[in-house]
């Protein structure tokens, strides 16, 4: 894994989340980890990991995640496996 995955990694799993997440930088982390991705209609994105999926909602008004948008991401990636600890392990 890239530095820069690593670092975002990081930044997801922090608490108090960070108000400064890219959807870019998202979009190219689901890529890294292998994700399986559907645009949807209204600004969503169908997301498969492994064998779990999600609806993770592009942010309307900015390119940066909210921290409700960070939290289901979080939420997400912890369920299909994808943490800083399982990253650092491959």
């Amino acid at each position: 894994m890239s530095h820069k995955h690593e670092q975002l990694l990081r930044t997801i799993f922090s608490d108090p989340p960070s108000n400064n997440i890219h959807w870019r930088e998202v979009e190219s982390l689901l890529n890294h980890v292998g994700a399986e991705m559907e645009n949807i209609p209204g600004a969503r994105l169908r997301v498969k990991i492994k064998r779990m999926e999600a609806i993770l909602h592009r942010p309307h008004h900015s390119n940066t995640l909210d921290r409700q948008g960070i939290k289901h991401l979080r939420e997400f990636l912890a369920r299909a496996g994808v943490t800083v600890s399982t990253m650092e392990k491959s």
